[in-house]
């Protein structure tokens, strides 16, 4: 009986450490961020991670200007916002580390002339038909800033 009880207790903990990974392929919030604004790139982040931290899965869309924060070019000109003390490019960047997708929108670089070896490491192409099951899917929570 004990065997079995932790065998059972094994596979919930590896349950739940597989959730993440799983959760952020089948996400549950969808920022999508056109913004230039350093200060509203900011709080379209910050409200992601608290998302997050309070069980979100969510997904980010860059588009227009915003796409410029994965940009590896362009990183270093985002500004540093007070509060979170960081830059929304930092900010993008710790949300890839911690295992979020991140997207620049499919139109992005060719009006920028830019590729995907412009972006920085684990940002990639948002493919339309996707994102567009995304926004339609009603169990998916949609931001815009």
């Amino acid at each position: 009986m004990i065997t079995i009880m932790k065998a059972l207790l094994t596979i919930a903990f590896l349950a739940v450490l597989a959730m993440p990974a799983f959760a952020q392929n089948n996400p549950n919030m969808l920022t999508i961020i056109t913004s230039d604004e350093d200060q509203t790139q900011a709080m379209a982040l910050i409200l992601t991670m608290q998302a997050m931290e309070n069980g979100a899965s969510p997904q980010i869309l860059l588009c227009d200007e915003a796409g410029e924060l994965a940009v590896t070019e362009e990183v270093d000109d985002s500004d540093m916002v007070i509060g979170p003390d960081a830059s929304p490019a930092q900010m993008i960047q710790r949300l890839v580390n911690n295992g979020v997708t991140v997207e620049v929108c499919a139109i992005f670089l060719p009006n920028n002339d830019l590729t995907e070896t412009d972006l920085i490491d684990n940002v990639g192409v948002a493919q339309p038909p996707a994102i567009g099951a995304l926004v339609a899917d009603p169990a998916v929570r949609l931001f815009t800033f």
